[in-house]
Formats: structure tokens, C-alpha cells, sequence
């Protein structure tokens, strides 16, 4: 039996173009497991169930590679789950070397794919490792510049000191306190209240 499974990071991410391309290969919507969700990890529920319907020599049809997972060792791991302890192959449309069926017209198989995968999830790791280094070092440059990173702190009201003695001392509540303050957030207020006592 033939799979397609389908991955988005959100909700809001569009998944027709990879639905269209596993329609294209005769999949219909119940051989296609479909998750909206990151894939920091592989608690999903689709991809569970995609997992545990798997029988020797059904075939996982992907999009790309990186729908399997985030990083080198997900991508291996989920890789070797299926094809070595579930005994399946996989396809992925994008990348025709990574198709490890055994078939008149495809010589490479299992082996080659398996030597493919590990050269692209390694490139795909190092450079992932690169964009953050990079961007490490633009935010360390940034800083020696002076530039300030993080929302902007909000000044403090005029009338803080004021407002806080009257709270402190039971005359107003809290809701009334950031009403006169400016209609300030709870959390703001309790924060400035700690950091005011603490002061005095």
C-alpha cells in the first residue's frame, strides 16, 4: 500500500501543493496523513498513525526530505524507523535519489538512498548550524554597536510613587492602581511594585 504524509510547521500554512503532488501519483485522502504542526518533535498524531498502520513493503510518499524532520538525527531517525524496522520504502518527489524501492528501473535502491540521505541531512545540518552562527555573531556586532535588542521598557508614569504608596497602604486596589497609572498591565504593575519596595 502506497502513503503520503504531509507536513506543515502551522495552521495557517497552506498544504495544497504537496496534497496535489501525491494526488498526482493516484494517492487518495485516506492514504494521506496530514499534520499541522512543528516538527521540533514527533509527538503527532498523524504521523503516529501513519507509523502504526506501516506493513513490509508499503511505500511513504513525501513532499521533501525535511517533512520527515527539523534536524540530521530526526531526519536518520525517522529514516531508519521506516525503512529498517518497518521494512517500507520511501519516496520523496523533490529529491528522485532518495526512492528506496528495488524495481527494474530504479537500480540505486535502498543502499544508494540510505548513502544520499546522509550527505543531504548533514549539508542541510551544517548550513542550519552556519544561519545560526552568522546570526550569533550579527546580534554580538550589534551589541558592541550599541544597539538595543528586546521590546523597548516603558517609562514610568509621574505619578508611580504616588499611586504605589496608595496601593501599599491599602487605600486602592490593584485594578484601580493601573487604571491611574494608565491602564498598565498586571504584570507590569507587580513587577514596579516589587522593584519599588525593594528600593525604599
Amino acid at each position: 500500500m502506497n502513503y503520503g504524509y504531509v507536513r506543515v510547521s502551522t495552521i495557517g500554512q497552506n498544504i495544497d501543493r504537496q496534497i496535489e503532488e501525491l494526488y498526482s501519483l493516484g494517492l487518495n485522502n485516506d492514504q494521506i496523513f496530514i499534520d499541522k504542526q512543528s516538527g521540533k518533535n514527533f509527538e503527532r498524531v498523524a504521523y503516529k498513525q501513519l507509523l502504526g498502520i506501516l506493513k513490509e513493503n508499503d511505500l511513504v510518499i513525501v513532499k521533501s526530505i525535511d517533512r520527515l524532520g527539523r534536524n540530521y538525527d530526526m531526519i536518520i531517525e525517522e529514516w531508519t524507523k521506516i525503512t529498517k524496522e518497518k521494512k517500507c520504502d520511501i519516496l520523496v518527489i523533490d529529491m528522485p535519489l532518495l526512492d528506496t524501492r528495488q524495481r527494474p528501473d530504479n537500480l540505486i535502491g535502498r543502499f544508494i538512498s540510505d548513502i544520499v540521505l546522509q550527505i543531504l541531512s548533514f549539508v542541510a545540518q551544517n548550513e542550519r548550524e552556519n544561519i545560526i552562527q552568522r546570526q550569533t555573531e550579527g546580534i554580538r556586532v550589534a551589541r558592541l554597536k550599541g544597539v538595543k535588542f528586546g521590546r523597548k521598557k516603558l517609562p514610568t508614569p509621574e505619578n508611580f510613587e504616588k499611586v504605589a504608596t496608595l496601593y501599599l497602604n491599602n487605600k486602592i486596589s490593584s485594578y484601580n492602581a493601573r487604571l491611574l497609572l494608565g491602564d498598565m498591565s498586571r504584570g507590569t504593575f507587580y513587577r514596579r511594585i516589587k522593584n519599588f519596595t525593594n528600593n525604599k
